[in-house]
């Protein structure tokens, strides 16, 4: 029990990077495929959402030729890691007023692995 104690607190205190590490990019790529109906992880190409070719670090409403909500638009939320966390979990609460229709992504790691994905696959060259 106690090695087990320790094991969780020594989890706890990696840094983000580390912790990151313990997300499936692979496992996120299957999960973004429900995601893939409404938003693209290509640079330029927009559907019904905007692309979310790097998004992570990205100033939400910041493409230019997507026609943003207004909440989305004045919410002026930067997409780090943890902020993507707590879209992805519910992105009505976050943003009241968003045209998102997606009622989240309750389980954590598949949010961790969704996030995973998205740095890796639809970061900047």
């Amino acid at each position: 029990m106690k090695v087990l104690m320790a094991l969780a607190i020594a989890a706890l205190a990696l840094p983000a990077a580390a912790r990151a590490q313990l997300a499936d990019p692979a496992r996120g790529e299957e999960i973004f495929d429900e995601c893939s109906g409404c938003h693209s992880i290509e640079a330029g190409t927009n559907r019904y959402g905007p692309s979310l070719h790097a998004v992570v670090g990205r100033r939400s409403g910041a493409i230019g030729d997507f026609d943003y909500s207004d909440a989305m638009r004045a919410s002026r939320l930067v997409w780090t890691e943890a902020m993507l966390d707590r879209w992805l979990a519910n992105p009505r609460a976050l943003v009241p007023g968003t045209r998102m229709d997606f009622p989240g992504m309750p389980q954590r790691q598949d949010r961790r692995d969704v996030i995973a994905y998205l740095e890796t696959a639809g970061s900047a060259p």
